[in-house]
């Protein structure tokens, strides 16, 4: 490979992680929402893959059954964190032209976890 490629490559790589950079703040403030329970429990995540607010329904809080709110707290919680991961997904494919670079197309990879 010569030098002239080898320094546009290097180039491109740079624009990349850029616009990776760029992506990651972009995804802060781009939120998803799920509910569970018929709308009862809503849980709205964005896409840095964090828990922005949850709402529950005044009707769904029993003290004889925490149980059935705990089950749709976290229905809902996984639901809305997997809809930020697709959302993430959705726009790094975007970035990489749909292909699968790997740490960067899921969430995980995103975040550095």
């Amino acid at each position: 490979m010569s030098k002239k490629m080898l320094g546009n490559l290097m180039k491109e790589a740079q624009k990349m992680q850029a616009e990776m950079a760029r992506m990651q703040e972009a995804a802060k403030e781009k939120t998803v929402e799920a509910n569970a329970g018929g709308g009862m429990v809503t849980v709205v995540a964005n896409g840095a893959g964090q828990i922005v607010s949850i709402s529950i329904d005044k009707e769904v809080v029993d003290p004889n059954d925490v149980e059935m709110l705990q089950d749709l707290v976290i229905a809902a919680s996984n639901e809305a964190l997997r809809r930020a991961s697709e959302m993430v997904n959705d726009e790094m494919s975007k970035l990489t032209g749909g292909l699968q670079i790997p740490g960067l197309g899921d969430l995980g990879g995103l975040l550095g976890k």
